[in-house]
């Protein structure tokens, strides 16, 4: 097979420093096997569907039997493709992937799908969703084999993946056999699509951190992050790919082999913030859930005597209605939302720090003047945009503001697909007490807030409606069912507060 590259390269986007950003979701895959169909075109769609899940890089790879196309660069997904572009690519299979990075950094190379050539031929392009735990073995055992240089720093633990997955296929062993040797022995969170340009593979770790779905379209098969994706290429949701399960497509259908016992782990924060409201996981909608967090936070933490409970578009919508519900209080946009505002180039002075929060949201004065509010979001992390929005709320004239958080404090680093800060950054950490009361007082006080709630643990998971034991909550809890990654400094800074709390 002949594997044509076409690429180009732009400047990597920064970000603004001084304000507070939010959980980045790492990654959104998708694939599609549909012979006759534009696969280039449903996996954009589909990417359109996932950005969320990314803003810094997009990508697709297209198979046709004889090559693999990829295109990949950074930047959304409307800035990378046009319709030229797409129309190129064509084929029977396609893999495509959003991505913004923790493992590997923002350089272009490693921008996804990944590409690798097998020692016999085979090409394979690989999209991943996650964070892996033993990466530092996998590199280990790659520079063992004389894959990758042991002087090579950029090697993203995506990269690594690929480069094993591609060097274990042979004259004797296919894509699939090498994957289900090379599974087993990969720690921590990854959901996968790839291709050797005649079949769609996807495979899910057996934690099932990170959601994954199968679709039927009436040509072929999807598998994709979130189910919002299959309904806009018009696939039906058919199931989710099963935690440590490997599945391969093609024209004789679909093959299924498990690769490791399922222990089921998926992340809470995918229902709090990270997958889109309109996507079901494991059966449960992800906006009811966030509805029903709001009612239980307007249990735990009311606030009879304010006027109107307002969101933080567009995370905060759905627990804020479901808290004016319950609580009978009138619902409202106070907040006005400039949905085309992208990291900027432009860093501004320490005079012009209010304007970055600004740029993003704006109030409405003459809904909330002189009101007594109650603003509803879905999680505080470092505390800059809460305590900059609180004070935008005052000068717009609020009488008071009583904030509300959608999940509990962040007191965690993540290390399974999600880019929190470091656990001395979060501020949640400011106040090292056992009680959530004075953790949440400390807080309310450094953001400036009337008050200040945040929805339990036990509330939270019993919105999901899925078992306890089946939710990783680690950066709630401290709980890393999937253990914590070496040679990592934040994962050096958890082990020494674990040991300390356990001394």
């Amino acid at each position: 097979m002949v594997a044509e590259h076409v690429q180009s390269m732009t400047k990597p986007l920064s970000t603004d420093p001084s304000l507070d950003p939010e959980p980045r979701e790492e990654c959104g895959v998708f694939g599609v096997w549909a012979p006759g169909e534009e696969v280039s075109k449903l996996t954009y769609f589909g990417l359109f569907a996932l950005q969320h899940r990314g803003q810094e890089a997009a990508g697709i790879a297209v198979g046709d039997d004889d090559r693999i196309v990829v295109f990949k660069d950074m930047g959304l997904v409307s800035n990378v493709f046009d319709e030229s572009i797409l129309t190129s690519l064509h084929g029977n299979v396609a893999v495509g992937h959003t991505r913004y990075s923790t493992a590997g950094g923002k350089e272009w190379s490693n921008v996804q799908p990944m590409f690798g050539t097998s020692p016999s031929g085979v090409d394979i392009a690989l999209g991943h969703n996650g964070n892996l735990v033993n990466y530092q073995e996998l590199r280990a055992e790659a520079v063992e084999r004389g894959l990758i240089k042991p002087q090579e720093e950029s090697v993203s633990d995506s990269m690594c993946l690929s480069i094993l997955l591609a060097d274990g296929v042979s004259e004797d062993r296919s894509v699939f056999d090498s994957a289900l040797q090379l599974l087993p022995t990969v720690q921590g969170a990854y959901c996968l699509t790839f291709t050797d340009g005649h079949t769609l593979y996807a495979a899910r770790d057996p934690h099932g951190v990170r959601p994954l779905a199968l679709g039927r379209l009436n040509t072929g098969w999807v598998v994709a992050s979130e189910t919002c994706a299959l309904d806009i290429v018009g696939a039906q949701f058919i199931r989710e790919i099963e935690p440590g399960e490997l599945v391969a497509i093609d024209e004789t259908g679909i093959r299924s082999e498990r690769f490791a016992e399922t222990k089921r782990h998926g992340c809470v924060f995918e229902y709090v913030y990270l997958a889109r409201p309109d996507t079901n996981i494991k059966g449960r909608s992800v906006n009811a859930t966030r509805v029903e967090i709001g009612r239980r936070l307007a249990r735990q933490y009311p606030a009879p005597d304010a006027d109107m409970v307002i969101p933080v578009p567009e995370s905060g919508n759905p627990a804020a209605v479901g808290y004016a519900r319950e609580s009978g209080l009138t619902f409202a946009h106070g907040l006005v939302k400039n949905s085309y505002v992208g990291r900027t180039f432009i860093q501004p002075t320490q005079s012009q720090r209010q304007m970055g929060i600004r740029l993003k949201l704006n109030p409405l004065r003459e809904v909330i003047e002189g009101k007594s509010i109650v603003v509803v979001d879905d999680s505080i992390v470092r505390g800059n945009t809460q305590r900059a929005l609180i004070r935008m709320l005052r000068e717009a004239g609020a009488a008071e503001v009583h904030v509300r958080i959608a999940s509990p404090p962040v007191k965690w680093p993540c290390f399974y697909g999600i880019d929190f800060a470091s656990p001395g950054e979060l501020i949640a950490n400011a106040n090292p007490s056992d009680d959530p009361e004075e953790v949440a007082q400390t807080i309310c006080t450094a953001i400036g807030a009337d008050s200040l709630g945040f929805v339990s643990t036990d509330e939270m998971v019993a919105a999901t409606q899925q078992p306890r034991n089946e939710l990783c909550c680690a950066c709630f809890d401290g709980e890393y069912p999937l253990g914590l990654p070496a040679g990592n400094p934040n994962a050096e800074a958890v082990r020494t507060l674990q040991g300390s709390t356990t001394n």
